[in-house]
């Protein structure tokens, strides 16, 4: 590996660990299409170590999210429990999918994740909190009320979430946290750190996946670029408190349209 390839792995892996660090999430979107544009891999390998990076980098924020208090962890485990099979799931599809098929359902993925971001920061919607959700946290213990229905709905939400990491390679991050603030009473900040948490635990699943059906993941390269993650990470952290989140919406917005458009005239 050359200076330059280092260099460069570095340079993208710090990157893409500062959007996670400051959104909580997008990490494997944009990682996905930098390792394909860089190194001229396919998505299919680009995929697993895309993964590696984003799980571990998850990992990170969801020890300093348990720190705080935040992370509902056995709503977390439920997640990452129905989640696992799905990753499986998720991979066995890519691997049998064109790179032309890929393409467009990531194009597609990513601009239904910037409408979102723009509906979000239109309405206000990152700071409020739901008062009729379908499954509530109790805020005096901080914990779900538990029931079947509140099982099956964080378990579905788990489930979605998996199979995505394994079809697609991204962590999660940008379904469940959504799907968390929508059909529960969580704040947005226990929602991204225990979609962490989530991301952590399905992205491993994920990545072993991927290895033991055959996809070659570079041990060396990996490394590098997941520790130039795992610092962006640690840097994006600190900024987001220092940044109005609106605008680091916005601007992740407009990132996630370019990739999109990028990806989609690839593909035509």
């Amino acid at each position: 590996m050359s200076l330059l390839t280092l260099l460069l792995i570095i340079l993208i892996g710090t990157v893409v660990g500062l959007i996670m660090g400051l959104t909580g999430a997008g990490g494997g979107m944009l990682a996905v299409p930098a390792l394909v544009y860089s190194q001229g891999w396919s998505m299919q390998q680009a995929m697993p170590v895309a993964l590696l990076a984003v799980s571990l980098g998850a990992l990170i924020g969801a020890i300093d999210g348990l720190r705080r208090g935040q992370v509902r962890y056995k709503a977390a485990i439920l997640m990452a429990l129905a989640g696992a099979p799905m990753t499986t799931l998720g991979v066995l599809f890519a691997q049998k999918m064109s790179q032309r098929g890929l393409m467009l359902a990531f194009s597609a993925v990513l601009m239904v994740v910037v409408t979102r971001l723009i509906l979000q920061v239109r309405t206000n919607a990152s700071s409020s909190v739901k008062s009729d959700a379908m499954a509530m946290v109790n805020h005096q213990t901080g914990r779900f009320n538990w029931s079947w229905a509140t099982a099956m709905i964080i378990g579905l939400i788990g489930a979605c979430a998996g199979f995505a990491t394994g079809l697609l390679g991204v962590g999660g991050g940008f379904i469940i946290v959504p799907l968390l603030r929508h059909f529960t009473n969580l704040t947005i900040q226990s929602a991204a750190a225990t979609s962490l948490m989530v991301i952590a635990l399905v992205g491993a699943v994920g990545v072993s996946s991927a290895v033991l059906h055959g996809v070659e993941l570079p041990l060396l390269f990996s490394l590098w670029f997941a520790g130039a993650s795992i610092a962006g990470v640690l840097m994006g952290r600190q900024l987001a408190n220092l940044l109005d989140s609106k605008t680091v919406q916005l601007i992740f917005a407009a990132m996630l349209t370019a990739v999109a458009l990028s990806f989609l005239w690839k593909s035509l």
